[in-house]
């Protein structure tokens, strides 16, 4: 296995520094959980998105991810199980390079309001290795079995 990246964490300033940082709840966890951390007139009531509704959901945490490496912000099965809730672009991107704040675009699918709670889990944070591709431009491409095949045409089951 290899070694383990560091992901340094900064708490942005309005952040409440009683929500815990992304955290792993089990030893075998793929994903490291992130909490809503919401904007201070928000924290009592909650932030409720309606059916169909999509908001940007704050961590309040800005990253520093290594190079060579990308996080990608998931859907927690639960929400999406027992609620509809699920992100709008999964997995969304964070790129080693961006240092802005880290928020996820939640968006339920249910058929009821939904209430996004100070301090929820709302996603998960899975770290992978991103090496970047040089691109070749040539005439023609070999041949495969599959051929130009897409969208189904391996058949269904």
């Amino acid at each position: 296995m290899t070694q383990s990246p560091v992901l340094r964490v900064m708490r942005l300033p309005d952040a409440d520094p009683a929500i815990p940082l992304p955290r792993y709840v089990t030893a075998g966890a793929a994903g490291a959980d992130l909490c809503a951390n919401l904007a201070p007139d928000d924290r009592a009531a909650g932030l409720t998105l309606p059916p169909l509704g999509r908001a940007l959901i704050p961590t309040g945490l800005a990253l520093a991810i290594p190079e060579g490496w990308e996080a990608q912000i998931r859907p927690r099965s639960g929400l999406a199980l027992k609620h509809g809730v699920t992100l709008a672009n999964a997995p969304g991107t964070i790129d080693a390079d961006y240092r802005g704040p880290l928020g996820v675009i939640l968006l339920n699918l249910g058929d009821a309001p939904f209430t996004v709670g100070h301090g929820d889990r709302i996603a998960q944070m899975v770290l992978a290795p991103a090496p970047q591709a040089r691109f070749d431009q040539v005439d023609s491409l070999e041949g495969t079995a599959r051929g130009q095949g897409g969208f189904g045409s391996t058949g269904r089951g």
